[in-house]
């Protein structure tokens, strides 16, 4: 509007100029110019009038943001003139010239800048358009970063988010052991997803923001967090027993760390925090039942969850009952004396309560079986024996049952079944089993001393065992004197008289063995046979079938002589011969022979000896010889063959000692060694007349010497000795007939 008036006014005094002027010929005037000037020609003076702004544009902008706080600018004027600043900036330049102009700001603080605005003003006060400087930032400080949301610690996510904020926009460096995807950052809040961490304590991970300039920001460390994302490990220490009567039973399993415990299935606890240890609950109260849909969760603090089955186990508290009591033939009368008892329970036992008494017939152990309401009981060869998942128990008897007697079987309560429930009351049959009669005839096992048994102690004791258990008052003997009475004998004369006992038998071995002592010792050197009487009976009243007498009895201790002459094969004296006397296998004596080959060893226990000749440079020559009673004495000769001696063959004549006559059939057996006449036959022969001469003959018999038995139906056995040391003939023997019954000779 200004610039409108002042054009008007120009043009009103050029008008008021124009008609005030004096008219001359030699005058002209002339008006040219744009719209905006006019000039005035006269004879003296020109005058010019600018109405014209200078106009302004931009040239170089102050560069955004810039670290310069005294940043140049360059625009351009057509017309110089004064430069005016508006806004938040200044300069100390203040006039223009036309052209491109660089002006310096004055200084600035950090800060955009976009208010800022220059005018120019030229000499004609005419005043340009107002040029606004493109906004810029002076930004020479480095971006402020700081934690806004930190990693939640523990955590189970290896991406987790970070939330830091950046009072400026700049890139973001990563430093430790975290990075991200996420590179720049804005002024403000910045999530960053981190990149996949691995399970780990993070305490050195970092952010720096560069911003454009250059500038980097303070070192953020990111608070330390925890990545986990590994559930807990459970494993299962100590079970619930099973079965169980405990309804709050205790479970113990192990966890790797620590968390919250969640239960599943039919169980829980009080307890819901779970150590890095051993982790003992108690389970609440349960009922009877089986579990085995129970576990046990485990949440550990990164919320990472484990889940482990609690074994399968039972809650009994229900007391066990006897559900029968049975035999081997499963009745109840005539039971076999060899029967088993069998006891069965409501449901499985604890083996270890069920006993019973295996030592003696003390009523031990949770099941006893009794034939005198218990006073004493059975006993039992083993341990119950077990079956039908531990329902069933069977009891062996250690020996047979008695024959018609009534037994009953008692349980008491210290039996349990397997989850420690014990029976309510202790169980007894009402009327038991009986066992049947027996009709076999007892039968004698055995004696002692056995029979034929030498060098007995004269104060030994006599006993007898039976096949089964006895009548005691069956088994008697004499106490008073010494005829035989009783049905316990020992005699030395054939049962014409017994021996007196101090007292009556004692019975042991469950009535089976009985042993009496006689009144004063036995005789040395005496034969002793014991005898039981058909009035000894069983407990069932069966009486031995026969009167039992032992065969050849047993006799004492005594002793005797063996004494005889050695002759070599010549039949002269063998003198320095060794003999030895082996009683049993051992030998127990030497003697040697003197110049004329005699010899003789005394004081020799009775019994079978086998005497054994040695000498240098003869063979060796052993026979038999017996003491059977006290202070005999048995003359034992033998013949010394020479070392070396030729095997040979033996013939001879055995004939009838009564006629003289050969006798054909007679056969002969022959041992090694003289006076030898049991064990081992190491040749046989049998005599014929139908050669001339000898009538029998042994061939190839080794060196040495040998007892030939001669026996022959209808003839007494004869025994004679040959010694063989090459061919031997001439060696006869004679055998009696039998005599018939009251025939003499």
């Amino acid at each position: 509007m200004k610039k409108y008036l002042y054009i008007c006014l120009i043009i009103i005094s050029s008008f008021t100029i124009i008609s005030c002027a004096k008219s001359d010929d030699t005058s002209s005037s002339s008006s040219s110019g744009s719209d905006n000037s006019t000039t005035t020609s006269d004879n003296s003076t020109t005058s010019t009038t600018d109405t014209t702004a200078p106009t302004l544009a931009e040239v170089t902008a102050v560069t955004t943001p810039t670290n310069d706080n005294t940043p140049n600018y360059t625009f351009s004027s057509d017309e110089a003139g004064t430069i005016t600043y508006g806004g938040s900036c200044s300069s100390n330049t203040t006039s223009a010239v036309s052209g491109n102009n660089t002006i310096t700001l004055v200084s600035l603080s950090d800060n955009t800048y976009s208010d800022c605005t220059i005018t120019v003003t030229d000499s004609a006060g005419n005043v340009s358009s107002t040029l606004t400087i493109t906004a810029f930032t002076v930004d020479t400080t480095a971006p402020v970063v700081a934690e806004v949301t930190v990693v939640t610690t523990p955590t189970n996510d290896s991406t987790p988010n970070y939330t830091f904020s950046s009072d400026e926009a700049g890139t973001i460096t990563y430093g430790g052991s975290c990075s991200s995807s996420t590179t720049s950052a804005s002024v403000g809040n910045n999530t960053i997803t981190l990149s996949s961490l691995s399970d780990e304590t993070y305490s050195d991970c970092t952010i720096k923001v560069t911003d454009s300039l250059g500038y980097v920001s303070n070192t953020l460390t990111i608070a330390s967090f925890v990545v986990d994302s590994t559930a807990a490990t459970l494993k299962e220490v100590t079970a619930v027993t099973t079965p169980t009567n405990n309804t709050t039973p205790n479970y113990t399993f192990s966890s790797s760390e620590a968390g919250t415990i969640t239960y599943g299935g039919s169980c829980s606890s009080s307890t819901t925090s779970a150590t890095a240890d051993n982790n003992t609950i108690t389970l609440a109260i349960l009922s009877d039942n089986t579990y085995s849909d129970c576990t046990i969760t485990v949440t550990d603090n990164s919320s990472n969850s484990v889940t482990l089955n609690i074994s399968s186990f039972v809650i009994d508290t229900t007391a066990p009952t006897v559900s029968s009591v049975s035999t081997t033939a499963d009745n109840q009368s005539s039971v076999a004396i060899t029967d088993n008892i069998t006891v069965t329970f409501s449901e499985a036992m604890d083996t270890t309560y069920v006993t019973t008494s295996t030592s003696d017939t003390y009523c031990a152990g949770t099941i006893r079986v009794s034939s005198d309401n218990f006073s004493n009981c059975v006993r039992m060869s083993s341990s119950p024996a077990s079956s039908n998942s531990n329902k069933t128990f069977t009891l062996d008897p250690y020996d047979n049952l008695s024959y018609s007697t009534t037994y009953k079987t008692r349980v008491t309560t210290g039996v349990k079944d397997t989850a420690g429930n014990t029976l309510s009351n202790q169980y007894e049959t009402s009327s038991g089993f009986t066992t049947f009669s027996e009709t076999t005839a007892p039968t004698v096992d055995s004696v002692s001393p056995e029979d034929n048994s030498t060098n007995v102690a004269v104060s030994t004791t006599v006993a007898v065992t039976f096949s089964e258990s006895m009548s005691t008052s069956t088994i008697t003997t004499n106490t008073d004197n010494t005829t035989c009475s009783g049905s316990f004998r020992l005699s030395s004369d054939n049962f014409t008289t017994c021996i007196k006992m101090s007292a009556a038998p004692s019975a042991s071995n469950s009535d089976k063995t009985f042993t009496v002592t006689p009144d004063d010792n036995l005789s040395r050197g005496t034969n002793y046979k014991i005898q039981i009487t058909t009035y000894a009976a069983d407990t069932s009243s069966n009486s031995l079938a026969d009167n039992y007498t032992t065969s050849n009895g047993f006799t004492t201790f005594g002793t005797g002589t063996i004494r005889g002459t050695v002759r070599y094969d010549n039949n002269t004296a063998a003198d320095n011969v060794s003999v030895s006397f082996a009683l049993s296998g051992t030998i127990v004596d030497n003697a040697t022979t003197n110049t004329s080959g005699d010899y003789s060893q005394d004081n020799l226990s009775l019994g079978k000896y086998t005497l054994t000749f040695t000498k240098s440079n003869f063979d060796n020559t052993s026979l038999s010889a017996t003491l059977e009673t006290d202070n005999q004495t048995v003359t034992a000769n033998a013949t010394l063959l020479a070392e070396g001696c030729d095997n040979g063959n033996v013939a001879g004549t055995i004939s009838n000692a009564v006629t003289g006559s050969n006798l054909s059939g007679v056969s002969l057996n022959v041992r090694s060694g003289l006076n030898v006449t049991s064990g081992t036959v190491m040749a046989t022969a049998t005599t014929d007349n139908t050669n001339s001469g000898a009538n029998y003959s042994l061939s190839s018999m080794s060196a040495g010497g040998y007892t030939i038995e001669a026996s022959k139906s209808g003839y007494i056995t004869a025994y004679f000795n040959v010694n063989v040391c090459g061919d031997k003939t001439g060696q006869n023997a004679s055998i009696s007939p039998t005599l018939s019954s009251g025939s003499m000779r």
